[in-house]
């Protein structure tokens, strides 16, 4: 049961699968704040980060930080929706802590899209260059090795989105 009438929102889905595009959509409700770790990232570590490695020790500088800072804002009522991926069980457990912190109320938003699909907007989006990060075609896959979809037995409260 929250404690806050605060909700933090997580967002899984592989890289272009429009997560950052719903976190803006949620974002915009009142009480709210949005926290993207791409900009962060970039902000922080872009020129840390060449390879999968260099993103792997730069998030988990970021987490760190942003844990106590997060349940911070969730404990003062805050609703946050937290642009980073939660892809993999060890991401998802560094938000579990975070909830389980701050007492606050959560959604995990899972978008389902296809590889090609992601892979098209991928595209679109290096092309059009105002994402602080071009992942190539190669790096998405790479990535989506990783990619382990949450099961129930995880204990989230699971939105699904489509395509």
């Amino acid at each position: 049961m929250s404690n806050t009438s605060a909700t933090l929102h997580m967002l899984c889905g592989k890289i272009a699968a429009g997560k950052s595009t719903l976190a803006s959509r949620l974002g915009r409700a009142h009480g709210t704040v949005l926290l993207a770790e791409d900009d962060w990232l970039n902000t922080l570590f872009s020129d840390q980060m060449r390879s999968g490695a260099d993103y792997l020790r730069c998030a988990a500088k970021l987490h760190a930080i942003m844990a106590p800072h997060i349940m911070s804002l969730l404990k003062a009522g805050v609703s946050v929706v937290l642009d980073f991926p939660a892809n993999t069980l060890a991401q998802r457990d560094w938000m579990r802590g975070i909830i389980a912190e701050s007492g606050a109320a959560h959604q995990l938003h899972v978008l389902h899209a296809s590889d090609e699909l992601c892979l098209k907007r991928l595209r679109a989006r290096n092309a059009k260059g105002d994402h602080p990060f071009a992942v190539s075609d190669a790096q998405f896959h790479q990535f989506s090795k990783h990619f382990v979809a949450p099961s129930p037995d995880e204990g989230f409260t699971v939105v699904v989105h489509n395509g």
